[in-house]
């Protein structure tokens, strides 16, 4: 039988409340004294049971791998291929090195935030179970509504913007095979609203898988897509270079007057490119927003943040190579006229199959991107409710639904209509502001500095008890100054962005 939805405090069945007790009740145990050091802590006699953590929770079976494959799904998302774009516009000095910092910014605060999963004691403490928990038991007051609403904006704006992308892959894999047949010769024009709903449909379902531990293997799907779409983007890049005999691109980026789809580019436009360029990068890198959710699925022996500290170290390090060669090779092969996305810009026509699998890999990766992104809002939501109302049925009951492949899904009403409600917002919105790229990128831009960097930092500085006016003290307060420049500057981008987007704008007439 699959497990019990987490979010739900107690199960009716047939009008009767089994109510969850401390997994004391069920076991009828004595309270274990809690683990002194590391080694009692993984002595299995020191656990409640083989089926319980410490926390009268079910035990988590989550590992290093599927930590990295949630992480790299987050991370690698179809923004990998907007990266060739972006360097386009800082050059070959400054793209390569911007890329690289981010990384470490990203690494190293990571690895802050990583130790926040339980207070006090880093493997004998209490839980985390959310960014927002964290941010609470650390810093408190008005800081955990600021989070939480920043948060989960950023998990909704990232959701309509994944429904666009998803469609402009899949309108891509369309064009692709319609301007073989044409020869180029048909312009292939065609709406993106059918895609975005087709998407909602798919998302609608997935939507019901009950939460974060339950989607682990998507995550591995999603991971292995990414890799796919980003090695297909990176060999053509190369192909592209050979067949040119030569390397595009300059050290300063896009130079004032090229003639570009957008018009020809002036000393101001220069600037506010490179803002978005900075935005682009920094959003491509945010999955901080979820990584205490990933955390609180990993099983200990070893702590959980040892198994953190690893996984994000791999996963960082993985993609960071491959932004890199994919921005890189993409700058090599098209210069100052690099397209927003390799694969659906149309810098490339042919193979067009191999562009179709492609786009298809990223059309199956954002499917599990959506909902690693998802799953903590979901689990928020739900779990206020269950709060407000313990005793309602629609809210806490659920419902053992037999499965052609021999389980049970246990089926929840509420989850049911909320999250559905919540696919069909994101997808309405999709296709009403089909330009949200540039809000996400907002969203991003100013998620960054708070989220990945800001509260990181302050709840290690409480972890640690670091003294105000230290050494260590500064140089934490010196990196989050410097990237709370960086998200305003590539905020100020994003919103040109949207203010040139407005020009052209006709709600639900998008096409491509």
């Amino acid at each position: 039988m699959l497990q019990r939805s987490r979010t739900m405090p107690s199960r009716i069945n047939h009008g009767v409340t089994e109510e969850r007790h401390d997994i004391r009740h069920y076991l009828q145990v004595e309270v274990q004294p809690k683990a002194q050091n590391e080694s009692e802590a993984m002595d299995p006699q020191a656990n409640y049971s083989k089926c319980f953590d410490d926390d009268g929770r079910l035990k988590r079976t989550g590992t290093f791998w599927t930590a990295t494959s949630h992480i790299i799904t987050a991370v690698i998302g179809s923004g990998v291929l907007s990266l060739a774009w972006a360097i386009a516009q800082l050059g070959w000095v400054a793209g390569p090195t911007v890329l690289v910092l981010f990384a470490f910014v990203n690494l190293y605060t990571s690895n802050l935030l990583t130790e926040c999963y339980r207070c006090g004691d880093p493997i004998t403490g209490q839980r985390n179970y959310t960014y927002m928990e964290a941010v609470k038991a650390h810093l408190g007051g008005w800081k955990v509504k600021l989070c939480g609403w920043i948060q989960y904006l950023n998990l909704f704006g990232v959701a309509v913007g994944y429904t666009i992308a998803a469609s402009v892959s899949m309108m891509a894999i369309k064009r692709a095979n319609c301007l073989h047949k044409s020869g180029g010769t048909d312009p292939c024009h065609m709406s993106s609203n059918g895609y975005m709903i087709t998407f909602g449909i798919v998302e609608v379902i997935f939507s019901q898988i009950p939460d974060f531990s339950h989607v682990w293997w998507l995550s591995i799907v999603a991971a292995i897509m990414s890799f796919t779409y980003s090695t297909v983007g990176l060999a053509l890049g190369i192909g592209k270079v050979a067949e040119h005999g030569k390397i595009d691109g300059s050290l300063l980026g896009i130079s004032i007057g090229t003639v570009t789809h957008a018009g020809t580019v002036t000393g101001m436009q220069k600037i506010w490119r490179t803002l978005q360029a900075l935005g682009a990068i920094a959003f491509a890198y945010s999955y901080s927003i979820i990584l205490i959710e990933i955390q609180d699925t990993v099983k200990s022996p070893p702590a959980e943040y040892k198994t953190m500290k690893k996984a994000t170290l791999f996963s960082i390090t993985v993609t960071t190579v491959f932004y890199l060669f994919c921005g890189c090779m993409g700058y090599a092969a098209f210069g100052d006229l690099a397209p927003g996305n390799l694969l659906t810009g149309f810098g490339f026509y042919n193979p067009y199959w191999l562009l179709d699998i492609a786009n298809l890999a990223i059309v199956v990766h954002l499917v599990g991107a959506y909902q690693v992104f998802c799953q903590p809002l979901f689990a928020f939501v739900e779990k206020w409710c269950a709060q407000m109302w313990p005793k309602s049925g629609f809210v806490t009951a659920e419902y053992d639904i037999p499965t052609p492949f021999g389980g049970v899904y246990q089926l929840n009403l509420f989850r049911l209509l909320w999250r559905t409600i919540f696919v069909v917002m994101t997808t309405v919105i999709a296709m009403l502001m089909p330009f949200f790229n540039d809000v996400v990128g907002f969203l991003g831009a100013m998620g960054f500095w708070p989220l990945t960097v800001y509260f990181p930092v302050e709840m290690y500085i409480s972890q640690k008890m670091i003294g105000r006016g230290t050494t260590r003290w500064l140089a934490l307060q010196i990196i989050s100054v410097a990237c709370f420049f960086v998200t305003v500057a590539a905020a100020v981008g994003s919103v040109a962005g949207v203010i040139l987007d407005l020009k052209t704008y006709k709600p639900f007439k998008t096409s491509y």
